[in-house]
């Protein structure tokens, strides 16, 4: 087997010795490549971001900000990285680089004082800047004046240039405040003919390589095919699977964690299908959240709602349904939404496939039904899909944050009478939820004041909500109230035209 190697700014650089668990982060700066720091460890602050080629939705290639000190460096054997030190197009010899674009932006705009956080904001605002279906706005044509509330831009979180400020919510500054740096964002232009990083998405990315990878008693195994994992997961039932390394990533850093054998499951073309029929939509369960976000494109709605409020864009770059569903976390965003949706997961082993209701699936807190050697292959949405819908996510900051509760609603309202009711809840009880009793009392019902306040009692009483250092047991069951109260109000309009 070939020697597991990385290229990084466009040199190849063997992984070794470094360990199965080092990140991405230790194996740069070790090798002097010290613009990514160490903030938080968990994914939270991006100031270890970098930028990694991906299949693209729009073209072969994309560019994508991840969080370096998530990701174990094997994982990205045969791969292709950024860093913020690529980016800078080399001089001649006796003469300093010149800046990327993004970088001269920064610098001219005043966005980084102390400069700790700015390696990682430059590297996620440069996976946005070669965004392919990034556009200037119609109505800005010819200005790039940013930051001003005569600047064109169609709201306060895009820019007349086209650019998501949602693309840097995982990156946190602690000292030069963000107003300059939105200044930065909204004034780069368009890569120009020459940008070699422009010129890279017109090309495929690496494609997987089938890798083990062994240094002190540890194993890193990336299986080139879903029945060769399913395999060794028969044969190695002490093996961590890992997709996009979010969940994982921080029990290595905060928690030290040392597993014997991981088995990477991201890049399996088996994993990654997204196919959409007459009746049912199936979502591989190895796909990022990025991906069915810009793949799905709004087509189901209330998943539309959920992934602008799940963590940053960093961690959705990473981030995979099958592993938050896999994880069983009573606070995972996604469950209550596929709830709602009265979605079912395929599960995989060596002998075969079963298709399990996500409402089946839970069976205790952080357990399920899925056996051992078995995987989530697909997520399953039946369709046609119910009209009104929401997802309310509760928590302390507006983005990038935990929810104390989530719920989300679909329901079917035909001649001002709900006909179907379908309510999924996190944070309320050891598992995530459908609200039964509170469905039952919409069902049949006119959807008005007195049967959603009636419905509103009954969804306060639903599970089994705890206090803890997010919110206490009273406010989360205030929550559920409030959450179909403000469901009836924001559509009562929209339903009765």
């Amino acid at each position: 087997m070939v020697a597991a190697r990385i290229t990084v700014n466009g040199k190849a650089a063997p992984i070794s010795p470094a360990t199965p668990h080092t990140t991405v982060l230790d194996f740069l700066r070790e090798r002097g490549l010290t613009g990514s720091k160490e903030g938080c460890a968990e994914g939270e602050c991006g100031a270890c971001s970098v930028l990694v080629a991906r299949p693209g939705v729009n073209k072969p290639t994309d560019w994508v900000a991840v969080n370096a000190c998530l990701l174990p460096v094997a994982a990205l054997d045969g791969q292709e990285i950024i860093t913020s030190e690529g980016l800078a197009t080399a001089g001649e010899p006796g003469t300093p680089p010149t800046l990327h674009p993004v970088q001269e932006e920064m610098a001219v705009r005043g966005g980084s004082q102390c400069g700790y956080c700015t390696p990682g904001f430059i590297c996620s605002m440069a996976a946005e800047y070669y965004r392919p279906d990034r556009c200037a706005h119609a109505d800005s044509a010819g200005s790039t004046e940013a930051g001003s509330a005569d600047s064109g831009s169609a709201d306060s979180e895009h820019g007349p240039n086209g650019f998501d400020l949602h693309s840097l919510s995982g990156n946190l500054c602690r000292c030069t405040g963000y107003r300059p740096i939105r200044d930065a964002a909204f004034a780069v232009g368009t890569p120009a003919e020459d940008d070699q990083l422009a010129q890279r998405r017109e090309q495929s990315p690496p494609a997987p390589v089938a890798t083990e990878y062994a240094q002190d008693g540890s194993v890193f195994l990336r299986p080139s095919t879903l029945a060769g994992a399913l395999q060794l997961l028969r044969e190695r039932p002490d093996a961590v699977v890992v997709a996009g390394s979010t969940d994982l990533g921080v029990e290595v850093n905060i928690r030290s964690r040392r597993a014997n054998c991981v088995v990477a499951i991201d890049r399996l073309p088996e994993l990654r299908e997204l196919r959409v029929e007459s009746d049912v939509i199936e979502i591989g369960a190895a796909q990022t959240l990025t991906e069915i976000e810009r793949r799905l494109d709004g087509s189901v709605p209330l998943l539309a709602e959920l992934l602008p409020q799940f963590a940053s864009r960093l961690i959705r770059n990473s981030a995979t349904l099958g592993g938050n569903l896999g994880t069983g976390s009573p606070i995972g965003d996604s469950p209550p939404v596929l709830l709602a949706l009265e979605a079912s997961l395929v599960l995989a082993d060596a002998d075969g496939e079963r298709e399990v209701p996500l409402a089946d699936y839970f069976t205790g807190y952080r357990q399920s039904v899925r056996r051992p050697g078995e995987l989530i292959r697909a997520v399953r949405i039946p369709l046609p899909l119910s009209p009104v819908v929401a997802f309310h996510k509760i928590a302390k900051r507006r983005f990038d944050d935990i929810s104390s509760v989530a719920v989300a609603f679909a329901l079917d309202v035909e001649d001002g009478i709900v006909r179907k009711a379908r309510i999924g809840l996190g944070g309320v009880a050891a598992t995530p939820i459908r609200a039964l009793a509170a469905e039952a009392a919409l069902e049949g019902k006119p959807w008005a004041a007195e049967t959603v306040e009636a419905a509103a009692q009954v969804l306060q009483a639903q599970g089994t909500p705890m206090n803890d250092h997010r919110a206490s047991a009273g406010y989360r069951s205030a929550m559920l109230g409030q959450s179909l109260l403000k469901l009836h109000a924001e559509t009562t309009e929209a339903v009765s035209s």
